[in-house]
């Protein structure tokens, strides 16, 4: 991973987007984007919580404790550990006097050493009160006051606590490194036919590739030769395989399963959609949310109040003669030992760096930890139309013929027509003709832009068009009632032929996603288009939408994003979903941003705050599901730890607690907390 990183640095096709948008809501709506190669260029991005923990190092949860929590714990760990346990049960329970007191003070050093050492460095760099400096004066005490056994089992019990902690952290972080794979960083180039093995970096865009089968695809294209089916579940979260053709795009990162492919590249490797994950994995644990701020200031103040209360317990009643010296002592240790915040300032992080993974398994990439709290208080979910409910592209939706003429007739001749179009209209009736070539069939061909076509084909004179088009030259044609279908009138030798109908169709799951929103008490769903009124109103109504409203331009669709805001409770949120460049100022403006990321435009990706890989609408509901599992188990993981740690010091002040059921406490709570994390991952 270092490594990519330091390549990535030096790449030139890092650029620097410096684009930061701030909408000032009352949640952090902050879009940071960094150069857009995906990578942490050197920057250490050291958020202090005041703890002593060292949270956001590489995105690491650290704890003050000399672990890297989210790497796998060493083989090491578990020799101290094991070591220090044998030595404990020799020097208790097989040995007495000078022996028994050699052994456990051997036990003690082996588990105290590392633990002792990092409350040394933490102190060295003002982290006075992090957990090692905690555990470091319970064990010490432990020791001063003849309870040695006890000092191990603290040293023992809090090392075997991160040890597990540290395998817990791996294992929810194994989705988000995962992604760090999912670019290869070697292309093969062709030139003059044959492939040559090159660093993908040095591949400009233009440039063609070939892709054989088992292989991952470089940099994101369009093929030009070749059909084959594409595995994209690390991208898009979906499990069956794609099939593509030449003229269709691929994203990098998907893995070629069958036939070889030539792709022409499209965008840069820095560009690619694979690196676009990369930089928002890369930066998402930056961005807290709101209860990780809530845990960051409350440990910062906690943790010193907690030791100045431990000083207290320890010297006042022994001076008001309620309690002994080595008893108020003892009491404060335990106090000490519970006080430790470690499950709250790693288990709440955690939470939210899990349901990102969690998110990015299906296709959903969430930009931080705040955009996720925020998505979980949606309130209102209002899309764009084309390219988001819609497919972006018209289908042959019906055909309506004149008396005596068969579909595929009207069809041939639409076709024959428009066979030399390149108008969108005319490009899908080819499609649902067949696509075959009928240019050689025609002797003469006059295009009026924005009316219609005329052809002279096999000494027949053939009109496509509108019902306009038609009429100047002397054919009638009968009204027809198209809906929001948009009509090419058809007629040969001046005798009206039928009508070919062709709509914008909606996307296969954006039913099931308007009905899965509603179902998990949406309050509302609206739907602003640029398109014609007629057209929303019909997608809307088939789609079973609260609202849907046509013919608006990026301004109005601004201020109809402000009445749909004006409808949400104190705590709710607005959701936008949107695809194209006229999205960006709505994406913008809205308290949560969803782009279309497979099919959507770089500028609205760039603004949204979630992007949906795999430009299924039905995602949408997913990530909200996720995000309010994930804020839910945040939640209690704060309540929990907060109740327990509270009634177990009330139990340590009355000397009710021994200081090894203390360790044993914190440990508890906070492994406890860490696979209550991990349901995030298993949902």
């Amino acid at each position: 991973m270092e490594e990519m990183r330091r390549e990535a640095a030096e790449s030139p096709a890092c650029q620097g987007h410096g684009c930061c948008h701030d909408h000032q809501h009352e949640h952090e709506h902050d879009h940071s984007h960094e150069c857009g190669c995906g990578h942490d260029h050197g920057h250490h991005h050291n958020h202090e919580c005041g703890c002593g923990h060292d949270h956001g190092h590489h995105h690491d949860h650290g704890c003050g404790c000399g672990h890297d929590h989210g790497q796998e714990p060493s083989r090491k760990e578990l020799v101290i550990l094991a070591a220090g346990a044998a030595l404990l049960i020799v020097g208790k329970l097989l040995l007495s006097g000078t022996a028994s007191l050699v052994v456990l003070l051997a036990a003690f050093l082996l588990v105290a050493f590392d633990v002792l050492v990092e409350a040394v460095k933490n102190i060295r760099r003002g982290d006075v009160f992090g957990e090692s400096f905690l555990m470091t004066i319970a064990g010490i005490g432990a020791v001063c006051i003849g309870e040695i056994p006890e000092g191990v089992l603290v040293f023992l019990l809090y090392r075997l606590g991160e040890y597990l902690q540290d395998k817990a952290v791996a294992s929810s972080r194994k989705s988000i490194s995962a992604l760090l794979d999912v670019r290869p960083d070697r292309a093969n180039l062709l030139e003059n036919g044959q492939a040559r093995e090159v660093d993908a970096r040095t591949v400009a865009v233009g440039s063609w590739i070939l892709v054989r089968p088992g292989e991952k695809v470089p940099l994101d294209g369009v093929v030009r030769e070749g059909v084959s089916q594409l595995d994209t579940s690390a991208l898009t979260g979906e499990s069956l395989p794609r099939e593509v053709s030449a003229g269709q795009p691929v994203m990098a990162g998907c893995i070629n399963l069958s036939g070889a492919l030539t792709l022409e590249v499209e965008k840069s490797f820095g560009e690619s959609t694979a690196s676009k994950i990369l930089e928002m994995v890369e930066h998402a644990s930056e961005k807290k949310a709101a209860s990780e701020k809530f845990i960051t200031r409350f440990a910062r103040v906690y943790t010193p109040i907690v030791v100045v209360a431990a000083a207290l317990l320890a010297v006042i009643p022994p001076l008001l003669h309620l309690m002994a010296w080595e008893s108020a002592i003892y009491s404060a240790l335990c106090f000490l030992a519970i006080s430790c915040p470690c499950s709250l300032v790693i288990s709440v992080p955690l939470s939210f760096f899990a349901g990102i993974g969690r998110a990015s398994r299906d296709g959903i990439l969430v930009k931080g930890g705040n955009h996720l709290d925020t998505l979980a208080r949606a309130e209102i979910v209002a899309f764009d139309k084309t390219g988001t409910l819609t497919a972006g592209h018209f289908t042959v939706s019906r055909c309506v013929t004149a008396p005596g003429v068969s579909r595929e007739h009207l069809l041939a001749l639409a076709a024959l027509a428009e066979s030399r179009s390149t108008h969108p209209l005319a490009q899908s009736i080819l499609a649902e003709q067949g696509g075959e070539s009928l240019s050689g069939a025609i002797e003469d061909y006059q295009e009026t832009p924005g009316h219609g076509v005329s052809v002279l084909a096999d000494g027949r004179r053939i009109l496509a068009g509108k019902a306009a088009f038609l009429e100047e030259s002397g054919v009638q044609v009968p009204q027809l009632d198209t809906g929001a279908a948009t009509a090419v009138y058809v007629a040969a030798d001046g005798v009206y032929q039928g009508a070919v109908l062709l709509r914008d169709a909606p996307k296969a799951d954006a039913k099931k996603a308007v009905s899965d929103l509603k179902a998990m008490g949406i309050k509302e769903t609206a739907m602003l288009s640029g398109d014609s009124l007629q057209a929303a109103q019909e997608i809307g109504r088939e789609l079973g939408l609260d609202t849907a409203i046509g013919q608006l331009l990026p301004g109005d669709k601004l201020r109809e994003l402000d009445r749909l805001r004006s409808r949400l409770s104190p705590k709710g949120r607005l959701v936008y979903a949107g695809d194209g460049i006229n999205d960006t100022p709505v994406l913008a403006a809205a308290d949560i941003g969803v782009a279309m990321g497979g099919l959507g435009a770089d500028a609205a990706i760039e603004t949204a705050d979630v992007i949906i890989m795999g430009d299924e609408p039905s995602k949408i509901p997913t990530g909200i599901r996720i995000a309010r599992l994930t804020r839910r188990i945040a939640t209690e993981n704060i309540v929990f730890s907060i109740c327990f740690k509270a009634a177990v010091m009330l139990l340590s002040v009355l000397g009710m607690v021994e200081l090894w059921a203390a360790v044993f406490a914190d440990v508890g709570v906070c492994m406890i907390c860490v696979l209550n994390t991990l349901r995030v991952s298993l949902k």
